[in-house]
């Protein structure tokens, strides 16, 4: 039996993710901010006799301190972790900073993954065929990438956000894999394509109309899942891989730049200095 965590895994694909490993016989963490979406996972497995099997941990991963808790629990109580699939999102159509100080799409996109990722290494390096899979939008530009704005405090553009926090995952993983070269974690970027899920947010008008239309025109859940699990059952064999639906996409080009993700792994450094604990 393996343990797979799950962020964003009460809702959506994480929780249809979730409820297929639970099928399947494996130990589930799931990581939200709701309980009332929790207890419908946990009613669920308890369905099928597998609500012993699944692990709840509500947490607000836009903070760095319950990043930082939620790894600590994850450490305390498994000591391998099979899977890791990061999953959390939320869209906010305003600039919204946390008590933290940092904005809080950044702080739940990109930092709770850098977090989870080193935090967990040593439980991932402990199984038999370790996957981090990030649910992103890999490829694109580096210039999505606002170097001297990285937090939008002059400019807040949502959609802007949501880009360049794709980005900042492409980068992310080429810094873990340049930064545990031994390491027999597979990552793998992923965007499984238009989805109908929840499209959890705080939307204004315009943007409410847009999702409208895109769940209209999105695939059903099931799809998606296929494609997830394709990656996660059968991982590639290199280190790094990245995937546009069934599309492949080249990780050794300019998009993902080795001297790129090595500016952002230090400017992330320097940021968590802000939080209690440093790095």
């Amino acid at each position: 039996m393996g343990t797979v965590v799950i962020t964003g895994g009460t809702d959506g694909m994480g929780k249809a993710l979730a409820l297929s490993y639970l099928e399947r016989g494996e130990q589930v963490v799931i990581i939200g901010t709701d309980t009332r979406k929790a207890q419908s996972v946990l009613d669920a497995a308890t369905k099928f006799g597998a609500g012993e099997r699944v692990d709840f941990i509500q947490a607000d991963l836009s903070l760095v301190t319950e990043t930082r808790r939620v790894i600590e629990h994850i450490t305390s109580l498994y000591s391998v972790v099979d899977v890791l699939v990061l999953g959390a999102r939320f869209f906010r159509a305003r600039r919204f900073v946390t008590m933290e100080g940092f904005e809080a799409t950044f702080a739940l996109f990109y930092l709770s993954r850098y977090l989870l990722g080193h935090g967990l290494v040593a439980q991932l390096d402990r199984a038999e065929t370790p996957v981090i899979l990030d649910l992103a939008g890999p490829g694109g530009p580096l210039s999505a990438i606002h170097w001297d704005d990285i937090q939008f405090e002059h400019s807040y553009d949502p959609g802007q956000v949501m880009a360049q926090c794709g980005k900042l995952s492409d980068l992310l993983a080429v810094a873990f894999i340049q930064r545990y070269p031994q390491s027999r974690v597979r990552y793998v970027l992923l965007h499984p394509g238009l989805t109908a899920t929840g499209f959890t947010g705080e939307y204004d008008t315009a943007s409410a109309e847009a999702v409208a239309r895109m769940r209209e025109r999105g695939q059903p859940i099931h799809a998606a899942l296929t494609r997830i699990r394709r990656h996660l059952d059968t991982p590639p064999r290199e280190s790094l891989t990245a995937f546009m639906q069934d599309n492949r996409i080249e990780v050794h080009g300019e998009p993902f730049d080795p001297a790129a993700a090595q500016r952002l792994s230090e400017l992330t450094s320097t940021l968590l200095q802000q939080c209690p604990q440093g790095e």
